[in-house]
């Protein structure tokens, strides 16, 4: 199961490195219930503000790649929590976010309700 959660969770930052607003549709619920919060961002909730915050994100200027580190997911029988440092490296520069994505599974698998990520403040 942590497998298909940690699949799940790659497909998220796959989609935002390529840019594919199709392919990050794919990985989120489209419901009332999704919450998003982007660093710097209010809260975003349900699915019709959070598609519009990514298609923004997606077709602007900035082109991030990840590299994942400190992850750890935890699940509980329909609902999983990953967390996990979003090591960011770009043409802005580098830079460090900490975030937590929700995970609830349906009748078509794994997907992401909630998306939180926080800068973590360099030392």
């Amino acid at each position: 199961m942590n497998e298909d959660v940690g699949a799940a969770n790659q497909a998220f930052y796959d989609a935002h490195e390529r840019r594919d607003i199709e392919a990050m549709r794919s990985v989120w619920q489209h419901s009332d219930e999704v919450v998003c919060i982007h660093p710097g961002w209010p809260i975003l909730r349900g699915w019709a503000s959070v598609e519009q915050s990514w298609r923004q994100i997606l077709e602007g200027p900035g082109r991030n790649q990840f590299v994942l580190t400190n992850e750890a997911i935890q699940v509980d029988t329909n609902l999983a929590i990953v967390t996990l440092d979003e090591n960011l490296l770009g043409s802005g520069g580098s830079g460090t976010v900490a975030a937590t994505n929700v995970f609830r599974q349906g009748a078509d698998g794994w997907k992401l309700v909630l998306h939180h990520g926080s800068p973590v403040m360099a030392r």
